[in-house]
């Protein structure tokens, strides 16, 4: 029987609560545990209290052969390194960068704006040129 350390969820809705528990890897997330080792509740406010690991029953089942899940394995190291994610302070603010202005967008944008007039202006000239061809054969 292979044996896994994992959470099982515990709690309501948009408000879950973990238990730390030694579970035949064949079994459901929720199902029955075959001991239950700590718990994680995600909703308190102080990081240090939020998980409770009796580090005696984890480190007895780790040497038996239990496999931590990928996030009890990260809690462990935390209650070990007694680390617990402190919010570090906020890098200070940084004035939002100018865009540089650049010689060519802006030429050719008035460039764009003096052909278009130019471009119409041939276009409403070659008809009166085409009506005084014709008037003139």
């Amino acid at each position: 029987m292979s044996v896994r350390i994992r959470m099982k969820r515990m709690g309501r809705k948009h408000r879950p609560f973990y238990r730390v528990c030694i579970m035949d890897r064949q079994k459901a997330r929720d199902s029955r545990a075959i001991e239950e080792v700590g718990f994680y509740d995600t909703s308190v406010a102080d990081k240090e209290k939020r998980v409770n690991l009796n580090m005696e029953r984890i480190e007895y089942w780790l040497s038996v052969g239990a496999q931590p899940s990928e996030k009890v394995n990260a809690l462990i190291k935390k209650v070990q390194k007694g680390k617990f994610g402190t919010a570090a302070a906020p890098p200070p603010m940084q004035e939002p960068k100018q865009p540089e202005p650049e010689a060519a967008p802006e030429e050719a944008s008035a460039e764009g704006a003096d052909e278009a007039p130019t471009e119409e202006a041939p276009a409403a000239e070659a008809p009166a040129a085409e009506a005084s061809a014709e008037g003139g054969e």
